[in-house]
């Protein structure tokens, strides 16, 4: 599969530079604090039953989870925005495990099923 491909820094304007390192930093740099201090971290907003799932599956399985939400379908879409850029991920929920992404609630579900999730959590792969 090929690679998206991302717009070099050094073919921006300072000025956009400087845009692109403020747009909505508080919320990025809470989800990035959050991710740091928590070995699972689902990141989600309201309204979604793709955050509620991979919520469910993980209490299912007995992993805990600490929870950030940012809006909803019909609020906070800038913040969401600057938070995809930020992991790279298109969708929510984001589940993060060790600050590995793992990606959306079909991902946590599989990588419960697999077990890779638990390694992630026990360390056992590299993270």
């Amino acid at each position: 599969m090929a690679e998206r491909p991302l717009h070099p820094p050094t073919r921006a304007t300072p000025r956009a530079l400087a845009a692109q390192a403020h747009f909505h930093s508080e919320a990025v740099q809470a989800v990035a604090s959050a991710v740091a201090a928590h070995d699972v971290v689902v990141v989600g907003m309201g309204w979604n039953p793709h955050v509620r799932r991979a919520r469910a599956a993980l209490d299912a399985a007995g992993v805990p989870h600490h929870d950030l939400d940012f809006g909803n379908y019909v609020t906070g879409w800038k913040t969401r925005l600057a938070i995809k850029l930020w992991a790279g991920w298109p969708t929510y929920p984001m589940v993060f495990v060790r600050g590995v992404l793992v990606g959306g609630a079909s991902d946590t579900v599989a990588a419960l099923g697999s077990g890779t999730l638990r390694e992630l959590l026990d360390g056992s792969r590299d993270s």
